[in-house]
């Protein structure tokens, strides 16, 4: 068992694992913590998840994790591993089971003044228009052929339908569609679970969240993203619903005979995977962009019904009631990506499973509002707390191909936490704090208790300080809708 003790402290943030340190390992396994952060990590196995992705073929760098790190599945969440083409493996371990799941971020013209009044009102209204819980469907009922536009698509099915604005799709990730994606090959099990699911927000960690930008650490990054102190935002913290969670189901499956069939030698059987050059790992790539695509026009049509629920409760009520988008990241994604390794600039497949793109100013893959500050990097707390917009930085690129954290991650196993918190307790003491809460469940409300995550302004504190995304503005919960 790896343990923090293994780890070098090389500078003020960053720990490392040499190659050296065990059989197997080809690159050094680094993570970025301060010294609490990194106390906490004894008891669950993500350091060895972490000394584990070192060892996988194609490799390069070394395998990175942020302050966020938590045990996941094969690959630690929080991680960050880079291949290089066209023979480096891909590894649906190291995307995750909830394919393209992210953060999204409108903002209002409005000052939190204008609406507190019909908080109440707004969280009644998102709770009724957005459906949550575990395998709740929506409103959009896709024929096949739709779903096939979808998932080739993504956003731009959306748009196509009346339910984005042209912007929106400018200040998305990759425009909200990953190119190559092929809807067939993506299983029929995947296309049953995502034909009534797109507009939903599922369970899980999954939020939407009404937050006031409560201070701003970079005002000239915040003027260029159009962020105002007492204004009022929208998260949306969702991703592919049973749909992607089926895909990862289907490859990971597939790839316990390709791993034979290629000879790779693992550590771990969750962490099988295939040469990206390989038809499994074309196949796999096609279909997680795929997945990704239908992630993206989930959250483009909840972003659609929470403009409707505006409307409702604030026409005729408060001026300048619209939404505009601000920006949508994902944090499970494999992406070709050009980097420099050693001097050399090269294509990498980038797992970030947990982690956020982050690119830093002048990257020609931002939208042109965002290239002079870097792009904005938006990093949801546990429910109840505080979260984060951050920008990309040059370091980032250096240092960890282009990559930060994505929230303040587990400390307390979703089981736990429900021992542990009574759902019915922590509603009311939000409540007593202000935050509205609108949940399908006192049990799921338990599961995501500020208790079970690390404190987000100790890990935004450590990427910060570590140069790989600076702080830019601090959001405050209003109103919190769960699954």
């Amino acid at each position: 068992m790896i343990r923090p003790r293994d780890f070098t402290r090389i500078d003020d943030f960053l720990y490392e694992l040499p190659a050296g340190f065990r059989p197997g390992m080809r690159v050094p396994a680094r993570f970025y913590a301060d010294e609490a952060l990194m106390e906490g990590l004894a008891g669950d196995r993500s350091l060895e998840q972490l000394a584990n992705t070192a060892t996988l073929p194609g490799v390069v760098g070394y395998a990175l994790a942020m302050p966020d790190i938590h045990q996941g599945y094969g690959f630690p969440i929080g991680g960050v591993v880079a291949t290089a083409l066209p023979d480096g493996v891909i590894s649906p371990g190291g995307v995750g089971y909830d394919i393209n799941c992210g953060v999204r971020l409108l903002a209002s013209r409005l000052e939190r003044e204008a609406i507190d009044p019909h908080l109440e009102s707004l969280a009644s209204a998102l709770f009724a228009n957005c459906p949550s819980g575990v395998g709740r469907g929506g409103e959009v009922k896709l024929k096949s052929r739709e779903l096939d536009e979808i998932l080739e698509g993504g956003a731009r099915w959306a748009l196509k339908r009346g339910m984005a604005d042209p912007e929106d799709l400018e200040r998305t990730e990759e425009g909200g569609c990953l190119e190559g994606a092929d809807a067939a090959k993506v299983g029929a099990r995947a296309r049953d679970r995502g034909q009534g699911q797109v507009g939903t927000l599922g369970a899980g960690n999954h939020f939407i969240e009404i937050d006031v930008v409560e201070r701003l650490l970079d005002p000239d990054a915040a003027r260029a993203i159009g962020l105002f102190p007492g204004q009022v935002v929208v998260q949306i913290h969702c991703g592919s619903r049973g749909l992607g969670h089926q895909v990862c189901t289907d490859y990971v499956q597939l790839y316990q005979k390709a791993v034979r069939r290629y000879g790779l030698e693992l550590p771990d059987r969750e962490l099988v995977c295939a040469p990206l050059s390989s038809p499994e790992g074309r196949d796999y790539l096609a279909a997680m962009k795929a997945a990704a695509n239908y992630a993206f026009a989930n959250r483009q049509v909840l972003a659609f019904h929470i403009r409707r629920s505006f409307e409702q409760v604030l026409a005729g009520k408060v001026r300048h009631f619209n939404l505009y988008q601000v920006y949508d990241i994902a944090h499970n994604m494999a992406k070709v990506e050009t980097h420099t390794v050693g001097g050399r600039s090269m294509p990498l497949c980038v797992h970030r499973k947990g982690a956020t793109r982050a690119f830093g100013p002048g990257a020609e893959e931002l939208p042109e509002a965002y290239r002079g500050v870097g792009q904005p990097v938006l990093v949801p707390g546990s429910m109840g707390t505080a979260s984060w917009i951050l920008a990309g930085t040059e370091v980032s690129m250096a240092r960890t191909f282009g990559s930060t954290c994505h929230g303040a991650g587990r400390t307390m196993s979703r089981h736990h936490a429900k021992k542990s918190v009574q759902g019915h307790g922590l509603r009311r003491e939000l409540e007593e704090r202000g935050i509205r809460v609108r949940a399908g469940s006192l049990s799921g409300l338990a599961e995501e208790a500020p208790a079970a995550y690390k404190d987000v302004d100790r890990v935004v504190a450590v990427v910060h300080g570590a140069g790989i995304a600076r702080k830019v503005a601090r959001l405050e919960p209003l109103a919190v809708i769960k699954g």
